[in-house]
């Protein structure tokens, strides 16, 4: 670190000299990226989409706009900060994904049976994962968006409301109303005798 910077900016200048050995094509620090981010990306996505194979693909179409978009993205300079713009754009990628999929089907999507015997304690803990998962579904997709972000993936408000390109405000006033939402559909879902 230099004398008068702090960790933030060294990181920042870290992302902007990633990005432009990107725009020179330099498939080492391309790799470098991969690493780093690819993980969180596909998290993120799964827990949006609920599909690990889409998550994946949504990963992938990140990673590659990354590299379509490094020569645009080196003009930026000092001001790039890649972790932040890679997760903007998985998220707008999971609500591509889920819209057309909100076209192309109106039927639930099955969930997947696992034919393993389960301890009673695991199939329990499997149902309120599933109850919760519902729940979170019915939430509009910012408000997942919010929840997935703040609770799944641990962002302070700040990073999370960069992410969905929100001001800080906006974003508490969108998560305070996405936990009420939870809440009252939990709630309903209690007493009509449900899980979660």
């Amino acid at each position: 670190m230099t004398i008068g910077s702090t960790p933030k900016a060294d990181a920042t200048n870290e992302d902007a000299a990633l990005v432009a050995r990107i725009a020179a094509r330099e498939e080492a620090a391309f790799r470098e990226v991969i690493g780093m981010h690819a993980a969180l990306l596909h998290r993120i996505a799964y827990r949006m989409t609920g599909d690990a194979h889409e998550a994946e693909d949504i990963a992938q179409e990140a990673m590659l706009r990354l590299w379509d978009h490094a020569p645009r993205l080196g003009q930026r300079g000092e001001a790039m900060k890649l972790g932040p713009w890679l997760k903007r754009v998985a998220m707008n990628l999971a609500f591509d994904r889920l819209r057309s999929r909100g076209r192309t089907s109106d039927a639930d999507v099955p969930e997947r049976v696992d034919e393993a015997p389960l301890a009673d304690e695991a199939l329990a803990a499997e149902e309120d994962m599933l109850a919760a998962r519902a729940l979170m579904e019915g939430l509009p997709e910012r408000q997942r968006a919010a929840i997935v972000l703040t609770y799944y993936e641990e962002l302070p408000n700040a990073e999370a409301a960069e992410v969905l390109e929100m001001k800080l405000k906006a974003f508490e006033s969108l998560l305070f109303r996405a936990r009420a939402a939870l809440r009252s559909a939990f709630e309903a879902n209690e007493a009509q005798g449900g899980a979660a």
